[in-house]
C-alpha cells in the first residue's frame, strides 16, 4: 500500500472465505498523514474505531496488494520464469507437475536427490583421513539439531566425500529467532512532502526538459536487473510467535540462500565433536584436518547459452556476472543490493566503499588534470624554464666525483620544462584542494554508510559476543575468571604476560622498520655509486643523462625490493600477531591489519620520503662534500630541481605496483583453476565429457583469502596514501588511481563471482579499523604536502625572489616579468681550483670555451670564493628558509582549520534519513499499538462467548 499527501486510496481486493467462495469488496481507506506534534492534539478515537471494524479485511487487503502488486524483494521469483534456481517457481511447478521439477533439481546440483531439499551448506572430507570418530560424533549431533544430511562421493576421486546439509523450516525459524535476524513484516509507507504551487510548476518544467536529455547511461536497466532492495519493507527480529505479522509468500524463499547458509554455519559453530566444553565448532575441525573445506554453494553457473536480455537470468550468480563482473558494464553503477544479498553485508560494504572512493576520485582527477594542463599551456610563458634553456654560457659543476663532466645548464632544458608541468602556480591550490578533498571524502562516506546501514537494516545491529580463539584457550586454559558479559568462566591472560608479549611484538615491528630503512640505505648507496658509472658509460645517451638513468634504475630496483619484502612481511606479521595471543578473532584481525599496514606503508613510501625530503639536502658544497662512511659522495639533485626525481618515483611506482598486483593475482587464480581442470582431463581422458555437480565445481574453485578482504582493502588504502600524501609533486596521481579503480572493481567482481568459492555471508556495520587508518593518512597528507611545496619544490624560493630580490621587489607583484634573473640568483659560484683531489674532475672544461674553466655554478645560496667568508650562506638563504618555515606553519594551520570546519558542518546522518528513521519508529509504535489493541478485542470477544465478561473491563 502507498500513501500520498492526499491520503485517499481506492482499491479492490479479493477476499477468500474458508468455504471457498470469493467476494469482491470495495474499500475506501483514508490514510491521511498525521501532522507532527503532540499526540494530544489528534483525536484517535474515530481512527481506532474504524481500524477495529475493518482490521481483518484490511489485513487481507494488505496481504493481497503486497503479494500481487509489489512482492517483497526476498522472493527469488523475481528472476526469469525459466530460472533453474528460482525455488518459488520450481515449488509451484513441483506441486502442479509431479516429478518433472525434482528431476531438474537433481541435475543442477543444488538440491538433495529427492529434488525438494535445497543444499544450504557443503562439508568436504577424505575417507582416508584418520579423524573418523570426531566426524561421526559431529555429524550425529548435526542430525540431533534437526539438520538434514546427505553424502555424495566425488565424480573423479572416490576418496573425497561431500556432505550436503539442508535446514528445514522449523530449524531456520528457531535459529533465526535466536540470532535476531530481521525479516520484512510490513510495506513501508512513503509520503510526499507538501509542495507549493511554484515548486510544482518548476518540477514540471524540469521534467519536460529531461525528456530531451538522454537517459542516464550509468544506471542499470531495470528490466534486466530486477529491483532486489529490501528497504521498502519494515523489518523486525523474526519471532515464531508473531509469525503471522511477517510477509511470507513461500516458506522456501522467505529466508534467502545467504541467510540460510549463515544460519547453518551458526549451528555448525556450536556443535560438539567430543566431550568437553571446548570441543565444539566447525572451525576447530577445519584446523585439525577433520574436514578439508566448508562452504555454501554458488547458485548455479555464471554463464548461459541464452542471452540475459531475451531469456532473463538463470540465477543470481548469472545476474551478477552479466550486470556487475562483465567488462561490458565497466561504466555502470554497481548493483550493491544484489551484491549484499548474494555475498552478505561485509562484502557489500567493501564494494560500496570502493565505488564511493572511485566516484569521489572524479573531481580530484579533473582538478589534477587541470593543473597539469595549466602547466602545459603556460610552459611557453614560464620565465624560469626559458632562462634555463637559454643558459648556454652557465657551466654547472660535476654532480659526481672524477667521471662526471662539466655541463651546460641549458642541457637540462627538457627536465626544466617537465618540472614546470607539475610545479607551477596551481600546485599550492591543488595541495589545499586535496587535503580538503580527503576530509570531504571521509565525511560524506560516513553519511553514505549511514544510508546503507539504514537500507540494509544495520542501524540497530550489534555484533554478538565473540567466541574465544582456540589458540588462546589452549594457552591459558589453566587460569580462568568470570566473563562480565556472559557470566561464564573463561581463560584469562595475566596483565604482565600481555605486556611482555606486546613489548616483544613492538620490538619486532621496530626491527622490521629498520630492515626497510636499511633497504632504502642500500638504494641510496646504489644511487651514489652508479651515478659515476653511468657518467663514464660508453653510450652517449646514458652518459649525458646519467642522473635520470640512475633514478630510473633505482626506482625499478626499489620496486623489486618492495615486492620481495611483502612476502617476508606477511610471515613476520603472522608470527608477531600469534605471539601476542589475541583473545578473539576480531582482535587478531585488527592487530594483524595494523602490522601489515605499517610494514607495507613504510616499505612502499620510505624511498619516496627520502627523495622528497633528503635527496640533495645534506650534500654540502663543492670542495666540502658530505660523504657516506667518508667514501661515497651524497647524491645531488638534478640541475633543474629535486622535484623531477619525485615525479619519476610517483609515476613509476603508482601505476606499476597497482596493476602488477592486480593482474598477477588474477593470473595466479586463473592458472590454478586451469591446472585443476587439466588434471581432470588427463585422468579421465579428453574424449570423456564429465558433468560435475555444483558442489564439485565449487570445490575445484579457489577458496577466498584466509584474511578475508584484507588484501583488497590494503591495496586501496595504500593507493589512497599515494593519491594524497605526495599529490603536490604529482597531480596526475588521482587520475591514475581513478583509471586503476575502474579496472579494480570489475577485477574484484570477476574474482568473487567466477574464481572463488562463495564466501560465507557475514554482517558488518562499517569498514572497521580501515576508517581510522584513512583518517591518519588524511592528517599525514597535510603535513607532507606542506613540506613538499616548501622544501622540495621551488615555489617558495621563486616567491621570495619575486617580492624581495627581483625586478618587482617592493611593488607587490609576482608575475612572470618579476622572475627575470631568478636562475642566475639561485646559483652560486665555485672556484675549480678549490676541488678536493678525490672529487676533481678528469676534464678541465676546455671543450666549452677552448681554455680551462676557472669557475662553475651549483644550486645553493652561498657567497662567492673571493668574499670575506668563502662559501658562507647568503642573506637570501635565510630569507628563503624563514619563508619555508612560515609557509609550513600557515599552510598546516589553515588546512587543518578548514578540515575541522568541514567535519563540523557536515553531519554524519543526512536530515532526510534522520526524518525517515524517526517516522519509521513512530509508525512502528503505532502498528504495535494497533496489533495489541486487536489482540485485546479478540480476547474480549472470546470472553463474551464464554460468558466471562464483566462491566469494568478495559477497553
Amino acid at each position: 500500500m502507498e500513501a500520498s499527501s492526499s491520503g485517499i486510496t481506492h482499491g479492490k481486493a479479493k477476499v477468500f472465505h474458508p468455504e471457498g467462495g470469493v467476494d469482491l469488496q470495495g474499500y475506501q481507506l483514508d490514510m491521511q498523514i498525521l501532522p507532527d506534534g503532540p499526540k494530544s492534539d489528534v483525536d484517535f478515537s474515530e481512527i481506532l474505531n474504524a481500524i477495529q471494524e475493518m482490521a481483518k479485511d484490511v489485513n487481507i487487503l494488505f496481504d493481497e496488494l503486497e503479494a500481487v502488486n509489489s512482492p517483497c524483494k526476498d522472493d527469488d521469483s523475481l528472476l526469469h520464469p525459466g530460472n533453474l534456481t528460482s525455488t518459488s517457481d520450481d515449488a509451484s511447478r513441483l506441486e502442479a507437475g509431479g516429478e518433472t521439477v525434482p528431476e531438474r533439481h537433481k541435475s543442477n546440483g543444488l538440491y538433495f536427490r529427492d529434488g525438494k531439499c535445497r543444499i544450504d551448506y557443503i562439508l568436504v572430507y577424505r575417507k582416508s583421513n584418520p579423524q573418523t570418530e570426531k566426524r561421526e560424533v559431529f555429524e550425529r549431533n548435526i542430525r540431533a539439531e534437526g539438520l538434514q544430511m546427505e553424502k555424495e562421493s566425488s565424480v573423479i576421486n572416490s576418496d573425497i566425500i561431500f556432505v550436503k546439509l539442508h535446514a528445514p523450516w522449523e530449524v531456520l525459524g528457531r535459529y533465526a529467532e535466536q540470532m535476531n535476524i530481521r525479516m520484512p513484516f510490513r510495506r513501508k509507507i512513503y509520503y510526499l512532502p507538501r509542495r507549493y504551487k511554484f515548486m510544482s510548476r518548476v518540477d514540471k518544467q524540469i521534467s519536460r526538459f529531461r525528456r530531451w536529455l538522454p537517459k542516464k547511461p550509468m544506471r542499470l536497466d531495470k528490466e534486466t536487473l530486477p529491483d532486489l532492495e529490501e528497504n521498502d519493507c519494515y523489518t523486525a527480529p523474526f519471532s515464531q510467535q508473531r509469525i503471522h505479522h511477517f510477509i511470507i509468500h513461500n516458506k522456501d524463499t522467505f529466508f534467502n540462500n545467504a541467510t540460510r547458509s549463515r544460519i547453518v554455519h551458526h549451528i555448525l559453530q556450536r556443535i560438539k565433536y567430543e566431550e568437553g566444553k571446548n570441543k565444539i565448532g566447525l572451525n576447530r575441525l577445519l584446523t585439525n584436518g577433520s574436514y578439508e573445506a566448508a562452504f555454501p554453494l554458488h547458485e548455479g553457473s555464471y554463464r548461459s547459452k541464452n542471452s540475459i536480455r531475451t531469456h532473463g537470468a538463470e540465477n543470481h550468480r548469472h545476474l551478477l556476472y552479466e550486470c556487475w563482473a562483465s567488462w561490458g558494464v565497466w561504466y555502470k553503477y554497481q548493483p550493491l543490493d544484489l551484491v549484499r544479498r548474494y555475498f552478505g553485508e561485509k562484502i557489500g560494504l567493501y564494494f560500496a566503499w570502493l565505488g564511493w572512493y572511485t566516484g569521489m576520485l572524479f573531481p580530484a582527477a579533473f582538478i589534477g588534470l587541470f593543473v597539469f594542463l595549466y602547466g602545459v599551456t603556460t610552459l611557453d610563458h614560464c620565465q624560469v624554464s626559458k632562462e634555463v634553456c637559454r643558459a648556454t654560457d652557465i657551466i654547472m659543476c660535476p654532480v659526481c666525483d672524477k667521471y662526471c663532466p662539466f655541463m651546460r645548464l641549458s642541457d637540462s632544458c627538457l627536465y626544466a620544462k617537465v618540472t614546470h608541468l607539475f610545479d607551477n602556480g596551481a600546485t599550492v591550490f591543488f595541495a589545499v584542494f586535496m587535503a580538503v578533498w580527503a576530509t570531504v571524502f571521509l565525511e560524506f562516506w560516513k553519511r553514505r554508510r549511514a544510508v546503507i546501514a539504514y537500507d540494509w537494516d544495520l542501524i540497530d545491529w550489534e555484533e554478538e559476543e565473540e567466541e574465544i580463539r582456540p589458540q588462546f584457550e589452549a594457552k591459558y586454559s589453566k587460569k580462568e575468571r568470570m566473563n562480565p558479559i556472559s557470566g561464564k568462566p573463561e581463560p584469562y591472560q595475566a596483565f604482565t604476560d600481555k605486556c611482555s608479549r606486546l613489548i616483544v611484538s613492538a620490538s619486532g615491528i621496530f626491527f622490521m622498520i629498520c630492515v626497510v630503512i636499511a633497504a632504502v640505505f642500500g638504494i641510496v648507496i646504489y644511487r651514489v655509486v652508479t651515478v659515476s658509472t653511468f657518467a663514464a658509460f660508453k653510450w652517449a645517451l646514458i652518459r649525458n643523462n646519467s642522473q635520470v638513468a640512475t633514478t630510473g634504475t633505482a626506482v625499478c630496483i626499489n620496486f623489486c625490493i618492495i615486492m620481495l619484502l611483502n612476502v617476508l612481511y606477511e610471515k613476520v606479521a603472522l608470527l608477531l600477531t600469534n605471539l601476542e595471543q589475541p583473545r578473539t578473532e576480531s582482535e587478531w584481525e585488527n592487530s594483524f591489519t595494523l602490522k601489515m599496514f605499517l610494514f607495507q606503508f613504510v616499505n612502499l613510501n620510505s624511498s619516496t620520503f627520502y627523495i622528497a625530503f633528503f635527496l640533495g639536502r645534506f650534500t654540502g658544497h663543492p670542495g666540502a662534500y658530505l660523504r657516506l662512511i667518508n667514501r661515497w659522495r651524497l647524491e645531488e639533485c638534478h640541475p633543474s630541481g629535486c622535484l623531477i626525481d619525485l615525479c619519476m618515483q610517483m609515476g613509476i611506482i603508482l601505476p606499476v605496483r597497482t596493476q602488477a598486483s592486480n593482474f598477477l593475482f588474477l593470473d595466479y587464480m586463473l592458472i590454478q583453476n586451469w591446472w585443476t581442470r587439466r588434471k581432470v582431463r588427463q585422468e579421465h581422458g579428453p574424449e570423456r565429457k564429465i558433468i560435475f555437480p555444483q558442489w564439485e565445481k565449487d570445490y575445484n574453485l579457489q577458496p577466498m583469502n584466509a584474511y578475508g578482504l584484507f588484501d583488497e582493502y590494503l591495496e586501496m588504502i595504500l593507493q589512497f596514501g599515494f593519491t594524497t600524501i605526495f599529490v603536490a609533486a604529482f597531480p596526475l596521481a588521482p587520475l591514475l588511481a581513478l583509471l586503476n579503480n575502474i579496472i579494480e572493481i570489475r577485477l574484484d567482481a570477476y574474482k568473487f563471482v567466477t574464481q572463488w568459492r562463495r564466501p560465507l555471508a557475514s554482517r558488518a556495520k562499517d569498514i572497521g579499523i580501515w576508517y581510522g587508518i584513512l583518517e591518519g593518512i588524511g592528517i599525514l597528507s597535510v603535513i607532507t604536502n606542506a613540506f613538499v611545496i616548501a622544501i622540495t619544490s621551488d615555489f617558495i624560493p621563486r616567491l621570495v625572489y619575486a617580492y624581495k630580490y627581483g625586478p618587482c621587489a617592493g611593488q607587490g607583484q609576482a608575475g612572470q616579468k618579476c622572475m627575470v634573473g631568478y636562475v642566475n640568483a639561485s646559483l652560486s659560484v665555485f672556484r675549480i681550483s678549490d676541488f678536493e683531489n678525490r672529487s676533481e674532475p678528469e676534464s678541465d672544461g676546455s671543450e666549452f670555451s677552448g681554455t680551462p674553466l676557472k669557475y662553475c655554478r651549483y644550486r645553493d645560496y652561498r657567497d662567492p670564493p673571493h668574499s670575506l667568508v668563502p662559501y658562507g650562506y647568503t642573506l637570501q638563504f635565510w630569507h628563503v628558509l624563514a619563508a619555508r618555515l612560515a609557509f609550513i606553519i600557515v599552510f598546516e594551520h589553515l588546512v587543518f582549520c578548514i578540515k575541522h570546519l568541514i567535519s563540523y558542518l557536515i553531519p554524519d546522518l543526512p536530515k532526510d534519513l534522520r526524518d525517515r528513521m524517526r517516522r519509521e519508529k513512530y509508525l512502528i509504535q503505532e502498528m504495535m499499538y494497533e496489533a495489541e489493541l486487536e489482540r485485546l478485542q479478540k480476547e474480549r470477544k472470546e470472553r463474551k462467548k464464554n460468558g466471562k465478561a464483566h462491566h469494568n473491563e478495559w477497553p
